[in-house]
């Protein structure tokens, strides 16, 4: 046992080791230039990343199945990246042992007309992931401070007054994204934000070879080249939201994305750790459930026989399970039913 325990801790320190650079808790001062996208922390191959991954991914389903079971934290991960970074892939192979039971994903995109008559909180706050169960968001509420500072012809088209479109609008949106992600720490929700950070030549890469590869046609479109040339613009973009919502409660991953294979495997271990850190456990049960238990036991145990009447009451007490409340009253039938006796009444010869 003190072995296992020692093995964990080891694993656990290590895990945190790996991610220290990449984790951001504290914006001030940032710089997204100081992050290197081609980054492996001596990690020297595609296969040694994957088999790492491939361990990970265990231990993150065991992890799951237990918060899914505790059903007290929501976990939500938020993705955002620049087009062509690796966000769909990641998502897709992190994931992929997770129970999808216990998993919610949702992209979004361009807001809908029925969006844009609530607050720019609104379509992400209703898709919140319920206790118990991990939510992803493949882009976020960070994209009122991302694509519409950007491209601020978009912001004249949500409908605000015009009174509370001001010069500190950007800084208040960064405070109200700050109490909102502060008010769902205290709620018991854990938070990790993944920005991947791809590097302009990796992007046109990926463009070219969506662009020849005829499975990935459907990938690219017009929209992403005119973006490209807005780079420096992003980057600025990103590299504030970055300094202005980092927090412990709601950490960034600034994520080497050069090379997919190290970037799913620094998502996979920040995810592990965080999960880590609940000290997740199946739920012990009351008394009550040991009775409910033992009564099933006997049950299922009989080798064919009738449960008797002591065991099916307790069964149907807990609860008031109206199944058990039926195995119960079969119960009391059949001991009042002579053993060999058909249903008329008649004997068997």
């Amino acid at each position: 046992m003190a072995s296992k325990k020692r093995s964990a801790k080891q694993l656990r320190k290590r895990v945190e080791d790996f991610l220290k650079p990449f984790r951001i808790t504290e914006g001030k001062g940032f710089r997204l230039s100081r992050c290197k996208p081609g980054e492996t922390r001596g990690v020297k191959s595609k296969k040694e990343a994957q088999e790492s991954l491939r361990e990970g991914i265990g231990r993150l389903a065991e992890m799951q199945d237990k918060l899914y079971a505790q059903d007290q934290w929501g976990v939500l991960l938020v993705f955002q990246a620049m087009d062509a970074a690796g966000k769909d892939g990641a998502i897709k192979h992190v994931m992929s042992g997770v129970n999808p039971q216990g998993c919610q994903v949702f992209a979004f995109k361009a807001p809908t007309s029925e969006e844009l008559d609530h607050d720019f909180l609104w379509r992400t706050s209703k898709a919140l992931p319920e206790r118990g169960r991990i939510g992803i968001f493949n882009r976020s509420y960070y994209e009122e401070v991302l694509v519409v500072r950007v491209h601020e012809e978009i912001l004249k088209k949500q409908k605000l007054p015009r009174e509370v479109v001001t010069k500190r609008i950007w800084d208040e949106r960064y405070e109200d994204i700050r109490a909102f992600e502060r008010y769902l720490a205290r709620q018991g929700y854990v938070i990790l934000k993944f920005f991947l950070n791809v590097s302009k030549k990796a992007q046109k890469e990926r463009f070219l070879e969506r662009l020849e590869r005829p499975d990935k046609n459907w990938k690219f479109s017009l929209a992403d080249a005119r973006e490209r040339g807005y780079w420096d613009v992003y980057v600025k973009a990103y590299e504030k939201l970055i300094r202005e919502t980092a927090a412990p409660h709601a950490p960034w991953y600034v994520v080497p994305a050069d090379n997919k294979w190290f970037s799913r495997l620094v998502v996979a271990a920040a995810i592990h750790d965080a999960l880590d850190r609940l000290r997740l456990a199946y739920p012990r049960v009351d008394e009550a459930k040991k009775e409910e238990l033992a009564a099933a036991r006997a049950a299922l145990e009989g080798n064919g026989k009738k449960l008797d009447k002591a065991n099916a009451k307790k069964l149907a007490e807990v609860n008031e399970d109206p199944v058990a409340i039926a195995v119960q009253k079969e119960a009391t039938r059949a001991e009042s039913t002579p053993e060999h006796s058909t249903p008329d009444g008649e004997g068997q010869e």
